[in-house]
């Protein structure tokens, strides 16, 4: 009887860690993964720089087109898909920057084609100047 004991004390000293495992493994499973709060202001604040910057006259379909993703990045969070919720904030985050850079190079071409129009305005001015001499 006393070797049965001794067994039944080697089974349970060796099945104890194996439970407390598998309690921390279920544990880690069942809790709620963290929500990708950095992409998600990274994504706003953005959406936010693409707006300040004209963005909605000059590239609205891309800053349409990001916002959707960030509300779609919201819904993912709460739908405690968080994958699925980085991957759609780091989306807005890149669409708002592209609506960023169009609106600056849309900017940019404007000055640009003011400028030939000035350069045009003195160019007849000058020709005009040397016709009256």
């Amino acid at each position: 009887m006393n070797n049965r004991n001794g067994a039944r004390l080697k089974q349970a000293v060796l099945l104890f860690p194996m439970l407390l495992l598998g309690l921390f493994l279920l544990s880690a499973c069942a809790s709620t993964p963290v929500a990708p709060t950095a992409s998600l202001d990274e994504a706003r604040e953005a959406i936010a720089r693409a707006e300040q910057s004209d963005g909605r006259q000059y590239a609205s379909s891309e800053l349409d087109d990001a916002m959707q993703k960030l509300q779609r990045a919201e819904q993912a969070v709460s739908q405690e898909d968080m994958v699925e919720a980085e991957r759609l904030a780091l989306e807005a985050a890149i669409t708002a920057e592209l609506a960023t850079a169009r609106t600056e190079a849309a900017k940019a071409a404007e000055i640009n084609r003011e400028m030939g129009r000035g350069a045009e305005a003195l160019t007849e001015e000058m020709r005009r100047m040397g016709e009256q001499q």
